[in-house]
């Protein structure tokens, strides 16, 4: 009798055994799967904070910071929180890259938005196709998404969209000599490679070619070989301070021809800079600057004025065109989130895939082919009147 209890006991505590082993595996099973659904999904950030490139860099930060925190006040992403990891880099190229290194080895995100500017985005980019994680540049120059790199993004108006609204509403004013000046970096060559090989195309002269660097505070010099010239008009390429500085020695110059400006400088930071010199300046932009403006048939008209009311709500100041591409390149990523995952090949093949995407910059229809996702008439052209935006029309 007392074997068999004995032998009783020997089972119930195998039992126990097995039964508390299973427990704990389940357990930890649903420990690992609550783990997973709370996973936070990292995204890094490069922008030009500081340096030149500052008055683009800073309201794209301001601008991604805030949707990231009203993404996670909405209970984020499929229950997953979102960290947004912002690098500054200065608006060098060197730091670039090693910003884009960090977030990619130390802080392992799922995909990079920015860099703000042409040379800096063109500094990473291999870097990214390297590591195979998606980058949606925030940048204009086209040599970012042409020819096609399989990870890379841009969600900018490329200048070559630029040059083409800079012709067509010159040649509508019946101008067909130019002046061209631009500054000394990637984005101003840039533009000056699209205007060269575009203007002769559409029966344009460009008469003079002037360069500046991006620091330099006279451009006299410049502008007076320029004015020695038959040019109709001029047409100047770049990011501030630069052209703000042209700006301001064409009036103290007495030139009177009109100054037609690139979408570098599409931003109140420029008529701070210009002053009243700023006044006739045309040039092409998003329709962030101009959106109270634009007919109620625009459709992209609702998702700029919220943009615009959140922003002013938050930081007390108005949208831009450049925060603008901040909120297009982050709510792409979200998007692909919300479709895939945090999976780095499946949020590739999602924005390469998007359609139809009502952005800030435009409406965007991305695919194998093109990823810049815009045409031409994502731009329209503005006129600074009285320190005011004008829609042309």
């Amino acid at each position: 009798m007392k074997k068999v209890r004995k032998e009783l006991l020997f089972v119930f505590i195998g039992a126990l055994a097995v039964a508390l082993v299973f427990a704990a595996g389940c357990a930890k099973k649903n420990k690992s799967a609550e783990s997973a659904a709370s996973e936070t999904y990292k995204i890094g950030a490069i922008f030009s904070v500081t340096g030149t490139g500052s008055p683009i860099g800073t309201p794209e930060k301001e601008a991604a910071e805030m949707l990231v925190e009203n993404l996670n006040k909405a209970g984020g992403i499929n229950g997953h929180k979102v960290e947004l990891i912002v690098e500054d880099d200065a608006s060098e190229e060197a730091k670039a890259v090693t910003s884009a290194n960090k977030l990619l080895e130390k802080d392992n995100v799922i995909a990079i938005i920015g860099p703000s500017l042409t040379g800096t985005t063109l500094a990473v980019v291999n870097r990214l196709e390297e590591k195979k994680t998606p980058l949606v540049s925030c940048a204009a120059g086209v040599k970012i998404s042409d020819p096609i790199k399989p990870y890379v993004f841009q969600v900018a108006q490329t200048d070559r969209h630029s040059v083409g609204q800079i012709l067509s509403y010159l040649e509508k004013q019946g101008v067909n000599k130019i002046a061209f000046i631009n500054d000394s970096n990637a984005f101003g060559m840039s533009g000056r490679n699209e205007m060269e090989n575009a203007a002769p195309q559409h029966g344009f002269e460009i008469v003079a070619k002037e360069t500046f660097n991006g620091t330099d505070t006279d451009m006299t010099s410049q502008l007076t070989r320029i004015k020695g010239t038959n040019a109709q008009a001029i047409v100047c390429w770049g990011t501030n301070p630069g052209p703000a500085v042209v700006t301001r020695n064409m009036k103290q110059l007495g030139m009177k021809i009109p100054l037609i400006m690139s979408h570098g400088v599409a931003n109140n930071k420029y008529v701070e800079l210009a002053g009243a010199s700023a006044d006739g300046v045309v040039m092409p932009a998003g329709r962030m600057i101009v959106a109270e403006q634009l007919p109620d048939t625009d459709p992209q008209k609702p998702v700029l004025m919220k943009f615009a009311a959140d922003f002013k709500a938050k930081y007390g100041k108005n949208a831009d065109h450049f925060g603008g591409h901040a909120y297009d390149a982050i709510t792409l990523v979200f998007d692909a989130l919300k479709n895939v995952g945090p999976d780095k090949e499946k949020i590739r093949a999602d924005i390469e895939n998007k359609k139809g995407f009502i952005g800030t910059d435009g409406v965007f229809n991305y695919s194998a082919k093109d990823h810049n996702g815009l045409t031409q008439d994502a731009f329209v052209m503005v006129k600074i009147e009285k320190g005011k935006w004008v829609l042309l029309k």
